[in-house]
């Protein structure tokens, strides 16, 4: 077993560069719960914030500080003394301090001469080793800076008793052969460990910081889901997925969690992750065409570069124009249906018929065209919705209330919410729970037509603790009464799956 020295560092900047993207804030609270998740996956280092920036920004930092994680806690300051400071008050023992040094920045934002500029790196990083500090030290915008003085920083840096060095593609400029050759220039002049920091405003940021690591740089700074600035930064997940299964690296990540994460700060960070994100979109491990399910059912490596459990992920393929026989086939059977040649060439002809007309099919409603043409009683739903009761207002805390019935036994359930819709929703999960762990992975609406009365269409995806997941849509003018039915008609779907595994 090699040690975390053999192996790539994982800096995680998902709490300081990740809360910069636009729009994006979170509480003390929400940064203290990522911060123990980012321990958990295992990141090797979590940037927790921006000391300096706010009384909140402190108070979380605080509370990370002392909660004894694995990763070292590190805080971001720029070569002033009050950035250092703040930083000491929040008991932090490693400072990641940066300072531009780019002539574009240098003129038009620090309004200061390169001699200004490196000797306010040099005392900053001076001072902070005089505090018992480990010292980070960034050339902000370096890819665009001047070589030889770029070069220049970072050996007076080191002389001052730097610890690590990290390059910044600050805007994303770099090419990946442009990036290795400035790791190759402060590994020669400074012996120091180097870290990457790359944006993805070309679309680089994964391609330039694995180039920096072949180049010998030791760490790179990445965020869950790339957040960040603009167009983010090099995205963790796929980063260390391409490290190890590209290039035979090690690092410390538990990949399985990396899903999971990726969800939990989706949803803290309101920023939802595209469907074609490698790795952690939604779509990622999800297949329609016939040609793709076909080789997939009989060796999932013909159009999988890895297993989706590495990642924590399961395969899922989806009915649709595109899919072949074969496809439906396989999704039927993990219901337990198994139709007639047939009955399941009228399934697949239905069904592509309904998608011609520009619509995804939802699992329930592949299930349902299935049950029409077959017959089938296994249909049957599992829990009935009775009645549910919504109160909400301005000055009231939206509470539902729901009457299922299962087995001829009623269960009733309250909630509250930040909504109706979310209140109903979680009452109903609630008294699911009792039969199966469910959770709402993915909530959409749509409006059909135009007005205050317009019709609405809403689709749910449910996942149950064995990571299958089922799609269901409702139409209707209540929005509350389409969302109820859609989540009553997935749970009732998946469900079907549970009695088969029962079963088996």
């Amino acid at each position: 077993m090699l040690d975390r020295m053999d192996k790539v560092r994982i800096f995680d900047t998902t709490l300081r560069d990740g809360e910069q993207t636009p729009g994006v804030s979170v509480t003390p609270e929400q940064k203290f719960k990522i911060a123990l998740k980012l321990d958990e996956i295992g990141v090797d280092a979590i940037e927790v914030g921006f000391p300096i920036v706010s009384q909140g920004e402190m108070d979380a930092i605080k509370a990370i500080t002392k909660q004894g994680l694995n990763a070292e806690v590190c805080g971001l300051a720029r070569t002033v003394q009050s950035d250092i400071d703040a930083a000491l008050n929040c008991n932090l023992k490693y400072v990641h301090t940066f300072i531009a040094t780019s002539d574009i920045h240098m003129q038009y934002k620090l309004k200061m001469t390169r001699e200004q500029v490196l000797e306010k790196a040099i005392w900053a990083v001076d001072y902070a080793k005089k505090n018992g500090m480990q010292v980070e030290f960034s050339a902000e915008d370096a890819t665009r800076s001047d070589r030889v003085f770029v070069n220049r920083v970072f050996e007076a840096v080191a002389d001052a008793g730097a610890d690590r060095l990290d390059i910044p593609d600050t805007v994303g400029y770099a090419t990946p052969q442009y990036f290795a050759e400035l790791v190759n220039d402060v590994k020669i002049a400074t012996k120091l460990p180097v870290s990457v920091h790359c944006h993805d405003d070309f679309g680089l940021a994964v391609a330039n910081a694995i180039s920096g690591i072949n180049a010998g740089a030791s760490c790179a700074h990445v965020t869950i889901n790339g957040l960040g600035e603009r167009a983010g930064n090099t995205s963790l997940e796929e980063f260390v997925m391409a490290l190890q299964c590209l290039y035979n690296k090690k690092h410390n990540i538990k990949t399985e969690l990396l899903y999971e994460t990726s969800k939990l700060i989706s949803n803290i960070m309101g920023i939802i992750v595209q469907p074609n994100k490698a790795i952690i979109g939604e779509n990622a491990f999800g297949h329609e065409s016939g040609i793709h399910t076909h080789g997939i059912i009989n060796n999932p490596l013909t159009y999988e570069p890895i297993s989706p459990e590495l990642v924590g992920r399961k395969r899922w393929m989806q009915a649709g124009k595109h899919a072949g026989a074969h496809g439906i086939k396989a999704m039927l059977e993990e219901f337990g249906i198994k139709p007639t040649d047939e009955q399941l060439h009228n399934i697949v002809e239905k069904q592509k018929n309904l998608a011609d007309k520009g619509k995804s099919i939802t699992t329930a409603e592949l299930l349902s065209i299935a049950g029409d043409i077959m017959h089938n009683n296994r249909f049957e739903e599992k829990f009935k919705l009775y009645d549910f009761h919504i109160i909400t207002g301005m000055n009231t805390i939206p509470t539902a209330v729901v009457r299922l019935n299962t087995d001829g036994k009623d269960l009733i359930a309250s909630e509250i919410g930040v909504g109706p819709v979310d209140a109903a929703l979680k009452a109903i999960q609630k008294v699911a729970g009792e039969m199966e762990s469910i959770k709402i992975r993915e909530y959409r609406l749509d409006s059909i037509t135009g007005g205050s009365d317009a019709l609405a269409e809403v689709s749910i995806k449910v996942e149950d603790k064995k990571g299958n997941v089922v799609s269901a849509r409702k139409a209707g003018e209540d929005v509350v009464v389409a969302s109820v039915q859609a989540m009553m008609d997935a749970i009732n779907k998946i469900m079907l799956k549970k009695m088969l595994y029962s079963k088996n």
